[in-house]
């Protein structure tokens, strides 16, 4: 019975447990409680006309949260935990039509996809930004 009692002492109970709180405290800043992916935000209901360089790493927004649209600008850390850039390398220099909206099923190269209801009726990036 002393035992039990002394384990349920705020004492006991502090010094056992503050060290393991403290510790996953520093390495945990933000819990995710959601199991689901983040979803990205409309960033454009156009696709962006861009001229590639062959060869070149590029790293495509995913988040839709960049000011430097379509490519990422590392808005995703703060904003979009969880999200990364799709990364890839053109074969040869090209003028390609990338995903404005962040939604299409060719990433990064735009498939249509803005032109669907659900993109259409969406808030920007921007006007949901605003309103948060």
């Amino acid at each position: 019975m002393n035992i039990l009692r002394s384990r349920l002492d705020p004492a006991w109970i502090r010094s056992t447990l503050n060290p393991w709180v403290m510790m996953t405290s520093m390495s945990c800043s933000k819990v995710m409680l959601s199991t689901l992916p983040p979803e990205p935000v409309i960033a454009s209901k156009k696709p962006y006309k861009v001229e590639l360089v062959g060869g070149k790493r590029y790293s495509w927004c995913t988040c839709g949260h960049s000011k430097k649209q379509p490519f990422c600008d590392g808005s995703h850390k703060t904003k979009a935990p969880g999200m990364s850039p799709h990364r890839f390398v053109p074969e040869k220099d090209s003028t390609v039509w990338l995903c404005g909206c962040k939604y299409t099923n060719n990433p990064p190269f735009c498939d249509g996809t803005h032109k669907s209801e659900f993109i259409q009726s969406s808030p920007l990036a921007e006007e949901s930004d605003v309103k948060s």
